[in-house]
Parts: C-alpha cells; sequence; structure tokens
C-alpha cells in the first residue's frame, strides 16, 4: 500500500513539472499628443506614475511632441488598465491655462 501512494505522488511531481506555465498577454499603454500639455507635465507624470526617471520622462515626452505618440509602458493588461485610469485622473498641466484635463492614452495589445 505504501508502494502504491509513492508512485500516485511520482505521476503528479512529472505532470507537473511537464506542464508549460503560460504568459499573460502584453498589452502597450500609449500616451496620445494633444498640444495643450508641456514637457514638464509629461515628464512629471511618468515620474509619478511609472517611476521612470526624468531622462525617460523627456525621451517620452519628446517622442509623443515628435510622433503624435509614445509607448509609456509594456505590462499586463490588468497593469495596464490600471495606468490608463491613473493617467485620466492626472488632471490638467498647471502650466497651461487653456488645458482642461488630462492626457488621453490608450491600451494596446502588444503583436
Amino acid at each position: 500500500m505504501l508502494n502504491e501512494n509513492k508512485n500516485d505522488t511520482d505521476v503528479k511531481e512529472r505532470t507537473n513539472k511537464n506542464a508549460k506555465t503560460r504568459k499573460q498577454p502584453r498589452y502597450q499603454v500609449v500616451l496620445w499628443d494633444d498640444n495643450e500639455h508641456t514637457y514638464q507635465y509629461v515628464m512629471r507624470m511618468m515620474l509619478e506614475l511609472f517611476g521612470h526617471t526624468e531622462e525617460r520622462g523627456y525621451a517620452v515626452a519628446k517622442q509623443v511632441d515628435e510622433n503624435g505618440q509614445a509607448v509609456c509602458l509594456t505590462t499586463t493588461r490588468e497593469h495596464a488598465e490600471l495606468k490608463k485610469d491613473q493617467i485620466h485622473a492626472f488632471g490638467a498641466d498647471r502650466h497651461i491655462t487653456r488645458c482642461v484635463g488630462s492626457m488621453w492614452c490608450t491600451i494596446e495589445p502588444v503583436v
């Protein structure tokens, strides 16, 4: 009877070792240009929400300005949705009086 239990355990261990872990699909948080936010605003947002350095924040701001969009982060869908919500709630740019709200972003699957 002891051997039967041992065989069951061996089979379970081998099955668990052979099982492949599935990776979660990746999503990009894409920030869109709107000409109503300054580089300082984008840099502060990248620092506060993403923990990016000033250099990385400047690079994102420059890319948004020059290309109309920039990828802020690549992560899981749940985390990307959280970051999208945080960007949308970040508020207006205090350096531009005509600015009435946050920047716009979307999440897109990585292909």
